[in-house]
């Protein structure tokens, strides 16, 4: 069986180490001859210290796999299989920034929803263009599966604006299914989680332990200080009435929506006391892993990683590859088109769902209508969605406008102005489509 070519956009993230533990978990099924690891000449130093640290992992494992260094993306992306997208535009000074901006106006400011979510798509959508019209010359077949955030926002660009073969992919179901079994004390596979909604506004509206309803027993454990959650969210604790009233268990990230007022006060406390925002925390830690990853002893995927938010990365990326490649007909939670699936969203939005994958691709699994409790914030943040996503292709304004105060976490139009406006003038050297 020939070789496969894996070309990994953003390969200087400290994430990486957590892909190429992947592909060495699956190497008996994965026939990885390649894996091409992209940057840019501002992230080579950091591409070169992770790169030599993949180099030795894979020398480690004793795979037969070749792990190329290279600011030449159209070289990785020529021939590629599969392109794994994970980078960030304007690195974690930019991410900074996306936080602090709305805090200014009380607004929450985070990386992938709201404002500072809305920043960070209006820059990544021209480079994720780019990327799809040198996947559509260079190598049309592949796959692109993207994993950076935000990934929804990505996914329904890339599938409304290019003829790319694509999925969007996000750590927090694999994370809250692995999290809901620890708390059973059984291994992930005996948990079966169906998923609704949109990235980052996910639910997991069934949940069976070997075929059983445990969703009043997950209830009940979210309810305490054992609630699920992820290391970059702040873990304020759910409203009793509402978990028991929704009946399903909500993502870590609608924390955002349904308890903004409190999320907002808890960033504004913590840059007060000096703590700084999440990319500022992040920032420390990546130091902290740089330094391990510069190690020429280390040649393992350290445990560190894992307070970097990133947990069971490697776990979604790697298995879903497989699933396409070896035709393994598994079902894995992606974003991709609605099709159907929830019969009270149009058809050609993208949605967070579970989906049957096999070596056409992903097929969303029918869910049925969404009850009135999560509609109303599931279409009003897909509106905001589709205008940033036309926002960020046109360079538009007033569609920016338009998308700002259209989401549910911005609390006015004068708001929305001063935060588009702050945005763009400290975004400008990254928003090449509003500069026209």
């Amino acid at each position: 069986m020939e070789g496969l070519k894996i070309a990994v956009i953003g390969g200087g993230s400290s994430y990486t180490p957590e892909l190429i533990d992947g592909f060495i978990k699956r190497k008996e099924e994965l026939p990885v001859k390649e894996i091409y690891l992209v940057d840019i000449k501002e992230g080579e130093k950091k591409l070169n210290i992770v790169g030599n640290l993949a180099k030795r992992m894979v020398e480690k494992a004793g795979l037969n796999t070749k792990v190329v260094l290279t600011l030449d993306r159209k070289e990785a992306i020529k021939d590629a299989d599969y392109v794994i997208t994970q980078f960030r535009v304007g690195g974690l000074k930019a991410r900074a920034r996306d936080e602090n901006i709305p805090l200014r106006y009380n607004v929450l400011g985070q990386e992938t929803t709201g404002a500072g979510g809305f920043a960070k798509a209006l820059r990544t959508i021209p480079v994720i263009m780019d990327i799809c019209k040198d996947i559509e010359e260079l190598s049309s077949d592949a796959w692109l599966i993207n994993f950076t955030n935000p990934a929804g926002l990505i996914a329904e660009t890339v599938l409304r604006y290019t003829n790319v073969k694509a999925m969007g992919l996000c750590n927090v179901p694999v994370n809250m299914k692995n999290t809901t079994a620890r708390m059973f004390g059984v291994e992930p596979e005996r948990i079966k989680m169906d998923f609704i909604g949109l990235n980052h506004l996910s639910w997991a509206k069934d949940i069976y332990l070997d075929g059983k309803d445990i969703m009043k027993e997950v209830i009940e454990k979210n309810l305490d200080d054992e609630s699920l959650n992820m290391n970059n969210i702040p873990n304020l604790n759910w409203d009793k009435d509402y978990l028991n009233g929704l009946n399903m268990l909500p993502s870590p990230y609608l924390r955002y929506y349904y308890m903004m007022d409190e999320m907002v006060q808890n960033q504004i406390k913590d840059v007060k006391e000096g703590k700084g925002t999440r990319a500022e925390q992040v920032m420390k830690i990546e130091e902290e892993l740089f330094e391990l990853y510069n190690d020429e002893n280390l040649d393992i995927k350290p445990p560190q990683l894992e307070k970097r938010g990133g947990a069971y990365y490697s776990e979604a990326a790697v298995s879903l590859i497989s699933a396409i490649h070896n035709d393994k007909k598994e079902i894995h939670v992606v974003n991709i088109k609605n099709n159907g699936a929830i019969p009270n969203l149009d058809n050609d939005v993208v949605i967070e769902c579970n989906a049957f994958v096999d070596k056409t691709g992903a097929t969303p699994m029918t869910i049925g209508k969404m009850h009135p409790i999560i509609s109303g914030l599931v279409n009003h943040v897909k509106a905001y969605e589709l205008l940033t996503a036309e926002a960020g292709i046109t360079g538009d304004y007033r569609k920016a406008l338009e998308a700002l105060y259209t989401s549910p976490l911005i609390p006015s139009v004068t708001v929305a102005r001063k935060l588009l406006d702050d945005i763009l003038e400290e975004n400008k050297e990254y928003l090449p489509q509003f500069n026209r």
